[in-house]
């Protein structure tokens, strides 16, 4: 069954059909909420507010129309909100960015050395892309990380696809000018590495 069938049958009163709605998309609106959080240190919030997302489509699920916008853009421009709403009832104190995150487990046939490597990449990528403003950071994760194409990004951030474009150059520019130093000086110590053989 469709996203628009399922929604039909919702309309014509067959609410438990909604939970199937929901086990399609509450992974990936979670990990959107995640980590649009993450750079106030606020992810424990995220399953309150996956679930808060979810109440608000469900109850405004009636004035969805599928000519505006498909279900699933539908579905993350109300988890944006919910996020951004909460954002700013939390901005009364000051909000520093997470330098911990979560560490993926390296698979046991790569060596240690390159496990701790690997784990503090991850952690500077993240930071990095919790260092952005807003609009680049939830531009970036839809694209990186929820693989949406530029229309369904432009129409969750109310932005042109021209805009989007933009928001994703500028966010790749920044991360990787953040990260620059690391690879610069990491080369540098390979390279005197070498030398001194």
């Amino acid at each position: 069954m469709t996203d628009s069938q399922l929604i039909r049958e919702i309309k014509d009163g067959n609410v438990q059909l909604y939970s199937e709605l929901m086990r399609r998309y509450q992974r990936k609106i979670l990990a959107f909420i995640y980590h649009m959080l993450k750079s106030a240190q606020l992810e424990l919030l995220a399953e309150d507010l996956c679930s808060e997302t979810f109440y608000k489509a469900f109850r405004s699920l009636n004035s969805f129309r599928e000519v505006d916008a498909s279900f699933s853009t539908w579905l993350y421009t109300i988890a944006r909100n919910t996020v951004l709403s909460e954002l700013r009832k939390q901005r009364a104190g000051n909000v520093s960015l997470d330098e911990s995150g979560i560490v993926p487990v390296a698979p046991p046939e790569i060596a240690p050395e390159q496990a701790i490597l690997r784990s503090e990449k991850v952690s500077m990528v993240r930071e990095a892309i919790n260092n952005l403003p807003e609009k680049q950071r939830s531009a970036l994760i839809l694209r990186e990380y929820d693989q949406l194409d530029y229309q369904e990004i432009a129409n969750i951030l109310g932005q042109t696809v021209s805009s989007v474009k933009s928001l994703l150059f500028r966010a790749r520019a920044s991360v990787k000018t953040q990260l620059e130093p690391y690879y610069v000086e990491t080369v540098y110590e390979e390279y005197e590495g070498m030398k001194s053989r």
